[in-house]
């Protein structure tokens, strides 16, 4: 079974051709649900006066998909393992592209809310059947460099499709955007169906007897406890600083809206290449010592981001580009780490749990957020430092969970660090 196989350390390294096809559609799938929810931000310094809404709004919108996406990774989580994969991952791409094209469609503010909603309410999953797919097909010795690739997605979306959209809002308005990610969404619902095999060897495992028996199961395995906890304390950063992200580099930083697919186009360049070298690193030297690299780069660069004042466009590129090579040295190492914590037969529940939690305490950082900033008359805002300091504080302890998350798979592991 798959399950097996992946769970045995692999005599050879490197990736078979279908599984080199599998990585890159996983990152095309990926691709698309990342910028879907990090196009809200460059987009709101445009749909804010669009709309005629202030910053308290937009932050209950970029809310409104992470706590639908909290409550829709809870009930799917029962049902997770008892599907192909494959078919669980076309299901929930189906809705995300319906969610979207309501975002495309949406005349006011109210209906862009509700996008959002049913966005979030099946998006939100998509990244937890993508994790089980690889967690399946993937040996723990491999899945460094594999969630390396795959969140090269996120630079993508930064190199592509932020600047792509930003372009098309300036030049036309902010609803050719989402119209263009649901061309790209239907393209990548074509390539799964046609090129990616049936995921179902977890099939022929035993489980609880009912959906709710298993997503119980899962959720009182003290062994999960810890990863459960360190998942959500790392959607904090995201969730708090990225929503005003734009807002704040155009009032508060001073760079002019137009300069803006820059900074995303030379951050996203930069991260393609950490990427992988992050992923390739975890593998070669430890998960758990890249993760302890990346969150003392990250505490460093959020204190420094969130304390500039008017700067230059090239101090402006440095900052974000540094900033993002630690939030990528935390991201990849820990994805890799806490997929090895599951049983195999309940890896799909775990990861829409651990999906779950991350959005849930997104949406509440982002409520948080929202409340703790203020709008100046001139559109700066006040208090991004107070954010910041939130910020290092997760991810302090986030390290310190992650100490014992390691722990634990090295003593399954017999090693000293994993």
């Amino acid at each position: 079974m798959n399950e097996q196989i992946a769970d045995q350390p692999p005599l050879d390294r490197g990736f078979t051709r279908y599984q080199s096809l599998l990585v890159a559609l996983l990152a095309f799938v990926q691709f698309t649900v990342i910028l879907d929810f990090t196009i809200m931000s460059p987009l709101g310094a445009i749909i804010m006066p669009a709309l005629d809404i202030t910053a308290g709004q937009f932050g209950v919108a970029v809310s409104a998909y992470a706590f639908s996406a909290g409550i829709s990774g809870i009930l799917s989580a029962g049902f997770a393992d008892r599907f192909d994969r494959k078919r669980l991952l076309l299901f929930f791409y189906v809705g995300f592209t319906l969610g979207t094209a309501l975002c495309a469609l949406a005349p006011n503010y109210h209906v862009l809310l509700l996008g959002r909603i049913v966005t979030g309410l099946f998006g939100g999953v998509i990244g937890s059947v993508v994790l089980a797919i690889t967690t399946d097909l993937f040996s723990l010795q491999q899945r460094g460099r594999v969630m390396g690739f795959v969140q090269t997605a996120f630079a993508a979306s930064q190199v592509l499709g932020i600047p792509a959209g930003l372009f098309l809002s300036n030049h036309w308005n902010w609803h050719v955007s989402f119209a263009a990610l649901i061309v790209l969404s239907i393209a990548a619902m074509a390539a799964v169906v046609l090129l990616m095999k049936p995921v179902n060897a977890h099939l022929l495992l035993k489980q609880e007897g009912t959906a709710f028996r298993h997503l119980i199961a899962t959720v009182t395995q003290t062994r999960y406890t810890m990863a459960f906890l360190v998942t959500t304390l790392l959607a904090t950063g995201g969730y708090m600083l990225m929503p005003f992200g734009s807002a704040y580099t155009v009032h508060n930083l001073g760079i002019d809206i137009l300069h803006l697919p820059t900074i995303y186009l030379v951050s996203g360049l930069f991260s393609i290449v950490t990427g992988p070298l992050v992923g390739r690193a975890s593998d070669a030297f430890g998960k758990f010592p890249t993760f302890v690299f990346g969150s003392a780069m990250s505490v460093v660069m959020v204190l420094i981001y969130t304390h500039l004042g008017q700067v230059s466009l090239t101090t402006a590129i440095v900052v974000n580009v540094l900033m993002f090579v630690g939030i990528f040295s935390r991201m990849i190492p820990s994805q890799a780490l806490i997929s090895a914590i599951p049983d195999p037969s309940q890896r799909g529940s775990f990861s829409a749990v651990s999906a779950s939690l991350q959005q849930l305490s997104g949406g509440l950082g982002s409520v948080l957020a929202a409340a703790i900033i203020a709008e100046n008359a001139d559109g700066s805002l006040r208090h991004f430092d107070w954010l910041g300091y939130i910020v290092v504080a997760t991810a302090t302890v986030s390290l310190v969970g992650m100490y014992f998350v390691q722990k634990s798979v090295a003593q399954r592991a017999g090693r000293r660090f994993v």
